[in-house]
């Protein structure tokens, strides 16, 4: 059985400790001695040194109470604020303009915390975070490859793929390889707030049916004829036969514009 501070099944607990790789994942947090940090998931602080060196202030919101009470006490004098809070609870709004984050993912909570971060009031500047391999590449998508994560995240911010690291190099051994994933969040989303909304139907309704043709799942994601989804997409100049996962997001604009102006 584990120890009190052994990493926790329940949790989706993996210790990373490779010194290399811990210092390129601050390293591309890009830090300077101004900034201040959201740690998501410090558990035993192998990271959080390294984001102190670097950092004006790192803010560790750690769920797991046993590691948020010991933490503190691994730095003494250093500019660390640990917070035994589930980061899903957490108000971003606590944190100055232009924080960052740097995180070591659970990856079972890893798309409700990329959610959480981007749909924020206040957003963080840059957010790094090291998942599951393949949803590093999800989020990083490339039409062709697209899914409702990678157009949901590429909305607000650029994701560019970072290194990866092998299971190997986590304690105890996950499943799967993990990749870390860089976030810079778009000042300007090319969609506005008050049509984000039906942005999201429109996409929503183009991936319900996996695989099928976009004529197809507009038609039944909103409700219409196939011949008004055929139309619908000719008119933003999408062919009928495209699938969803070919989409860019400028494509998905073009088909919200044409569907209100029906």
């Amino acid at each position: 059985m584990a120890s009190a501070l052994g990493p926790k099944k329940e949790l989706g607990q993996h210790w990373l400790r490779d010194p290399e790789i811990l210092a390129e994942i601050a390293e591309a947090a890009e830090l300077g001695k101004s900034d201040v940090v959201l740690e998501i998931g410090p558990g035993l602080g192998t990271l959080t040194s390294r984001l102190l060196a670097r950092a004006q202030r790192v803010v560790a919101v750690e769920f797991d109470g046993g590691l948020a009470r010991k933490l503190p006490g691994q730095f003494p004098g250093k500019n660390l604020e640990v917070i035994n809070e589930d980061i899903l609870q957490f108000d971003l709004n606590q944190l100055p303009k232009g924080y960052k984050v740097v995180a070591n993912v659970p990856y079972y909570i890893t798309s409700k915390i990329v959610e959480k971060l981007m749909t924020a009031e206040n957003k963080p500047s840059l957010a790094v975070l090291l998942v599951q391999k393949e949803v590093a590449q999800r989020i990083a998508a490339e039409p062709g490859e697209m899914s409702i994560l990678a157009v949901s995240t590429q909305l607000f911010a650029q994701a560019e793929l970072d290194i990866e690291v092998p299971r190997q190099f986590f304690t105890p051994l996950p499943k799967v390889d993990s990749q870390v994933v860089v976030l810079r969040t778009r000042t300007e989303p090319p969609v506005a707030s008050e049509d984000q909304k039906d942005f999201f139907r429109i996409v929503k309704a183009g991936f319900s049916a996996k695989r099928k043709k976009l004529r197809s799942s507009l038609s039944g994601g909103l409700g219409i004829s196939k011949d008004a989804a055929e139309q619908l997409l000719k008119k933003a100049d999408i062919s009928p036969d495209a699938r969803a996962e070919d989409l860019a997001i400028a494509d998905w604009q073009r088909i919200l514009k044409e569907w209100r102006a029906r």
